[in-house]
């Protein structure tokens, strides 16, 4: 059995070509009982996220290449499409680099930690979906302890810098006061929360929260002392903000270029600050084009995080090598839990060739035949059960002269003494 990774990211792919081969929370189990009818992998996991999509696949016969054919197949993209943007590693190189992705060692925003807890949800769905059984279940157990580690003995995390950070740096640029502007949080996600706090600690004051249920804008809203709104109210408010940070879920934009254009005429053409963190994306394209609104994407971030990394490149070769012991480690465990199985499997055989053994001398006793005789019998049956296999093998070795065979099998059979 083999480990395959196969998948694109920020560093490969666009975020127009993200987009396309981007797979919804609700749509992930779905796929993944495809992946399994289709292809027969019995462990699979799905990682898709704003800066990634990647498919962990545990299997016997299928290659990289059958992998990729059935993702390009699922979002209906051709080989030309996707062949330039998509990397596969395999066995313990695709143990570490997934080691390296729940340590955030491979992400835009190096060290960031809000992929660890992408990759326990992929994890989650996957073992919901009936695709995790005991080396996908270890294999991410152990990734995460590793991003424990990694976070603790390092000073990966020193300099916090994401997407919700960048997105606020931008955004000084323009506004270098934030306590004299309104912003306007579209989504009420993990991604908006933390959006949220970097603007409040740098001293933003006025903030709205828009969200297709209500209710959970109230939630965020009310922590943080703003305004909850529904998402039908954003045409009537957008003309109030000053600043724009989307990120939801929608398969669809949620805000258009007519609904900006008029809100920036309401606004006598008062800059808008725009951030669109959603893939796909929530704020159609077309209004980077427009005079008065600043529109950022978030490959447009990267730039901004570039200028941030460097107090953590450091702590870089500290984070690697501790994945290199601990994935060291792991391919330890996968190759000794090969070995459990064929000790397990030759237990079973021993076990069957004792029970028929005692079964027939039971019959004997039974039919009054002498005890000492029944026993002897029995050892005599039980040893030349138990030596033919080992035997039969030792004469074909000699025969077709398999020195280092018969050499592993007299150890193996503990047979320690040199032939004289």
């Amino acid at each position: 059995m083999s480990l395959i990774v196969c998948g694109l990211n920020h560093t490969t792919a666009n975020l127009n070509l993200r987009e396309k081969v981007h797979f919804p929370l609700d749509k992930t189990e779905p796929a993944l009982s495809e992946l399994r009818q289709k292809l027969g992998i019995p462990e699979a996991v799905i990682l898709s996220t704003c800066n990634r999509t990647e498919l962990y696949c545990r299997t016997e016969s299928h290659t990289a290449l059958n992998i990729s054919g059935w993702l390009g197949q699922y979002h209906q993209l051709s080989n030309t499409e996707l062949e330039h943007a998509l990397y596969h590693y395999k066995d313990s190189d695709a143990v570490k680099h997934l080691m390296r992705v729940a340590s955030g060692l491979d992400s835009m925003a190096l060290g960031e930690t809000q992929i660890l807890g992408q990759v326990k949800q992929a994890y989650s769905i996957a073992r919901q979906a009936g695709m995790v059984e005991s080396f996908m279940s270890r294999l991410f157990e152990c990734s995460f302890s590793v991003a424990k580690q990694v976070r603790t003995d390092t000073e990966i995390g020193a300099n916090p810098v994401s997407a919700a950070s960048a997105a606020v740096r931008l955004c000084q640029q323009i506004y270098p006061d934030l306590s004299k502007v309104t912003a306007l949080a579209i989504g009420a996600g993990e991604m908006i929360e933390l959006t949220i706090q970097h603007l409040l600690g740098q001293g933003l004051i006025n903030l709205l929260v828009a969200n297709r249920t209500v209710g959970r804008a109230a939630v965020l809203a009310n922590a943080y002392g703003g305004q909850a709104i529904a998402l039908t109210e954003l045409a009537e408010q957008l003309p109030q903000a000053d600043v724009v940070i989307s990120c939801t879920a929608s398969p669809v934009p949620v805000l258009g270029k007519g609904t900006v254009e008029r809100a920036i005429k309401i606004r006598k053409h008062k800059p808008m600050f725009l951030v669109d963190l959603a893939v796909p994306r929530d704020i159609e394209p077309e209004v980077s084009s427009m005079d008065d609104a600043y529109l950022y994407t978030i490959d447009d971030l990267e730039s901004v995080i570039a200028s941030n990394l460097k107090s953590r490149q450091t702590a870089v070769k500290s984070a690697e090598y501790i994945i290199e012991e601990e994935s060291a480690a792991f391919l330890e465990w996968e190759r000794a839990s090969g070995v459990v199985d064929s000790i397990r499997e030759y237990r079973e055989k021993a076990e069957q060739l004792r029970l028929q053994a005692i079964s027939k001398a039971l019959q004997q006793l039974s039919s009054g035949v002498d005890a000492q005789k029944v026993v002897e019998q029995l050892a005599h049956t039980l040893t030349n059960k138990l030596t033919h296999g080992p035997t039969t093998q030792l004469k074909k070795f000699g025969s077709e002269n398999h020195e280092q065979a018969i050499l592993i099998a007299r150890q193996l059979l503990e047979l320690n003494h040199e032939k004289e």
